[in-house]
């Protein structure tokens, strides 16, 4: 980190309102403290299905739909304006996946949509945003739409 600004910026994006929202925050940060804007879309395997279970043509084809997904944000975010050093697509539980990225990226912040889930909600069926924020290696910006 430079004093303290972050040098990299991680944005989590899933395609809703909440994380385009959450992108207009993380392209006007990334352009104030000139720091790469890295954007990272996880597609989502069921927390019930292990992925070894899956055959390799499934697996395949969700992958190459959370491709596509990265791809249309991508393209959003650069015709908004917005400059991104990187795109990754990751596999797997979201939390765990944009945790690991921003560690092995060093990212000095992580931007995410929320939903702004009850309490309800997220104990049937967690809370990605929450996880993050509790287990990530920096600081995490959570942007609801408002």
């Amino acid at each position: 980190m430079m004093g303290t600004y972050p040098t990299k910026i991680l944005l989590a994006s899933d395609g809703s309102e909440e994380a385009k929202e959450a992108a207009r925050h993380a392209v006007e940060l990334a352009a104030i403290t000139r720091s790469e804007l890295h954007v990272v879309h996880v597609g989502l395997i069921s927390q019930w299905v292990h992925p070894d279970t899956l055959s390799p043509a499934q697996y395949q084809q969700l992958k190459n739909e959370a491709q596509k997904r990265l791809d249309d944000e991508v393209r959003d975010i650069e015709q908004a304006g917005g400059t991104i050093a990187r795109a990754h697509v990751r596999m797997g539980r979201v939390d765990g996946e944009v945790i690991r990225l921003a560690e092995e990226l060093g990212a000095g912040l992580v931007v995410i949509g929320s939903k702004g889930m009850g309490a309800i909600e997220r104990i049937l069926l967690g809370n990605d945003a929450e996880s993050i924020v509790r287990h990530a290696p920096c600081p995490v910006l959570v942007v609801r739409k408002t």
